[in-house]
């Protein structure tokens, strides 16, 4: 145990690290308006490291005293910000009574260690009682509670007054100890002691869980989760399936609740000092300056032939499938999506696009949707069969005599992607309750007292087996018993019919029986031949999160209310249609209006709006900031692959057969002629 000597010298340490180097912060939290917030001060554990390796040991080893210095050590920071204020800037602060450091191990050797993070899964006794961290999905977020942190007690015998602090582990109970803890040199030996008045401090607390990344997994791996606690500052700043955190904090452990006829064992339990979101920042796919210069020289050389460039990128999606380049189209336009945008009325109109492929067993459906998980930077896959309307959306769960809700799979996948596999065996009611979560992005939950909507802002993309022989002359709902609302809220539905074709036969089995594998990295530097699945990935980053393409400016403004400082992205890409691309886009969807009988589930004004999303998606594939013709057409031959009964270019063929042009600028302007005689010759373009 440390001698008070000890003590006030690591104090004194502290606040000067924290005058140096966070005046800033320490000037912002003087000069917000509220004494009885708790405020946090940031702290880069990679700094302090550089600064006092000593004392960064410490904190890592011991952080619950030391976590503890720090926090008394930030109120003397604050105290001489306040005088440097009043003397050199003529400033009055209001001096606040709380503020808590926060350790951001972020770029510290902490990160690089397995030792202190560990997957979930694997956290053992041996962490205990060391600084560590932990990265999952939120899973569950209970509500928002008050507790005793603490109080102060007063010796009976010798006066001697002293904090004691809640023990977590016996339910935030207060033990008192055993003699007083006065350390003069006669020992007191008093065992009795009593309250202060009016020493209490009560604090904001709240229970989250995480869980592993499914993706990072292995087959037949169980996700493992643990409960966080959150306190003060941190207590509600996270959604439940909505955020992906790297949480920094103690190992330690409760008592579960005692239940009849239930063991009463510990469970493993973190308390957070400081929560990152990683929703916008992956680390693990890293994007340089160099790398997107890299991107703008590949467009610069397919600068006369765009569509040749275009299809190198689209060579790489699920390379072990030979050709399907209508496929491997579709997946990319939906994996990029769109922008979104809010009406006059307030409504928004999503931006995320769906998928549903239509196909005989063997046409390669699954194993799109394994490599547009891989390609998406977060992403669930299930199965129809094995979903529920609850392992979907939400469950109600009872813990500890309150109940919570449990994200399912579309509410995990939020700002990500879905994938359904065998979507037709999926029961009827249980397709229904992804109505509103595939449009509205959103999911209406009343469920043991608890009525919310939580967002499911997210890309389904589903793989179903038609009924039966699939009948050319039937319509989709016909051949497939999917509803009418339902296939209207897919963007693009393609028909992959096994049908006979001895050219193609020679094509695949050659295919097969050369066993092409597309070795890692081998054209990582010759972009021009096919895309690596690391690249591909760095690119759906690029062009999904498109302000680093066209705009690194950014501003950070601090939110007094709140304390925290938000990012804002100054120029964030949203393509823009042309005057040309919206005549080619409302001519197509008032010929389909007007001549479709037999798909009315298709056609509806959704139709409108997945031509506007396919268009934009398809100028940000090809590095453009805005929607021209090239785009539009794009757009109108997706739609039209879908159409198997009203299609008005009859050239389209069975999207299975479907293969890469040698000369694909030549051929769209081929189906860009055939495409506008259409609409010309109906009076409508």
């Amino acid at each position: 145990m440390e001698t008070p000597t000890q003590t006030a010298e690591h104090i004194e340490s502290m606040t000067e690290f924290l005058v140096s180097h966070y005046s800033d912060q320490l000037r912002d939290i003087a000069l917000s308006s509220d004494p009885k917030l708790h405020y946090p001060l940031f702290l880069e554990f990679a700094e302090l490291v550089d600064d006092n390796p000593h004392l960064a040991r410490l904190v890592y080893s011991s952080p619950e005293q030391y976590l503890r210095l720090f926090d008394d050590s930030a109120l003397l920071a604050h105290k001489i910000a306040l005088e440097h204020m009043k003397k050199f800037e003529s400033k009055t602060g209001i001096e606040k009574r709380f503020i808590h450091v926060r350790v951001n191990t972020s770029g510290s050797p902490l990160e690089r260690s397995s030792d202190t993070f560990p997957s979930i899964g694997r956290v053992r006794v041996k962490h205990r009682g060391i600084l560590l961290m932990l990265k999952g999905t939120v899973i569950r977020s209970g509500a928002v509670k008050m507790y005793e942190g603490e109080r102060m007690f007063r010796c009976r015998k010798c006066k001697h007054m002293f904090p004691l602090f809640p023990e977590l582990e016996s339910i935030n109970s207060i033990v008192k100890p055993p003699f007083c803890p006065s350390q003069r040199s006669k020992s007191c030996e008093g065992t009795n002691f009593d309250p202060v008045d009016d020493t209490v401090t009560r604090h904001d607390y709240q229970e989250i869980k995480i869980q592993e990344n499914t993706q990072v997994l292995g087959v037949g791996v169980i996700p493992r989760s643990i409960l966080v606690v959150l306190k003060d500052d941190l207590v509600d700043n996270v959604k439940a399936g909505a955020d992906d955190v790297v949480v920094s904090g103690i190992l330690t452990s409760k008592w579960s609740h005692d239940l009849k006829d239930v063991r009463c064992d510990l469970e493993p339990m973190v308390i957070a000092n400081h929560v990152r979101r990683t929703n916008e920042l992956k680390s693990e796919i890293d994007i340089s300056d160099e790398l997107i210069e890299k991107f703008k020289n590949f467009w610069s050389h397919f600068k006369d032939t765009p569509l040749k460039g275009r299809n190198a990128i689209l060579r790489g999606i699920c390379p072990q499938v030979v050709g399907l380049f209508t496929v491997k189209l579709a997946v990319a336009l939906t994996l990029i999506g769109g922008v979104q945008h809010v009406d006059a009325s307030g409504t928004k109109v999503r931006g995320e696009s769906h998928l549903l492929l239509i196909g005989d067993p063997g046409t390669g459906k699954s194993q799109f949707l394994k490599f547009a998980a891989k390609l998406s930077n977060r992403a669930v896959i299930t199965t129809g069969l094995g979903s529920t309307s609850a392992g979907l959306t939400v469950t109600a769960v009872k813990d500890g005599g309150e109940w919570m809700l449990e994200a399912g799979a579309l509410v995990l996948a939020d700002g990500g992607l879905c994938c359904i596999d065998e979507f037709d065996s999926m029961r009827e009611h249980d397709r229904a309750t992804i109505h509103e979560a595939m449009e509205q992005q959103s999911i209406s939950v009343a469920k043991a007292g608890l009525v919310t909507t939580l967002s499911t802002k997210t890309i389904v993309f589903g793989a179903t087996n038609p009924k039966g022989q699939y009948d050319p002359d039937q319509s989709l709902s016909v051949n497939t018993a999917l509803s009418g609302p339902l296939l209207s809220r897919f963007d693009i539905v393609l028909v992959l019919l096994d049908t006979k074709n001895p050219e193609w036969d020679k094509v695949v089995s050659s295919h097969i029986l050369a066993e092409v594998q597309i070795e890692e990295g081998r054209y990582v530097d010759d972009l021009t031949m096919i895309w690596p699945l690391p690249m591909l990935q760095r690119y759906h980053r690029c062009v999904h999160n498109s302000y680093k393409l066209f705009s690194s400016e950014m501003t950070y403004a601090f939110d007094h209310d709140r304390y925290r400082y938000i990012q804002f992205v100054k120029g964030n890409f949203r393509p823009v249609l042309s005057k040309e691309a919206e005549e080619i886009i409302s001519s197509y969807y008032r010929l389909q209006r007007r001549s479709s009988t037999h798909n009315a589930a298709r056609t509806t004004v959704r139709m409108l709006e997945s031509l506007i999303r396919l268009a934009q998606a398809h100028a940000r594939l090809m590095f453009r900031n805005e929607v021209t013709r090239l785009d539009a057409i794009t757009a109108i031959l997706c739609i039209e692959s879908s159409m198997t009964i009203s299609a008005i270019v009859d050239s389209m063929g069975n999207a299975l057969h479907s293969n890469f042009s040698e000369e694909p600028d030549q051929e769209y302007g081929k189906q860009e002629t055939l495409i506008l005689e259409k609409l010309r010759g109906y009076d409508i373009y």
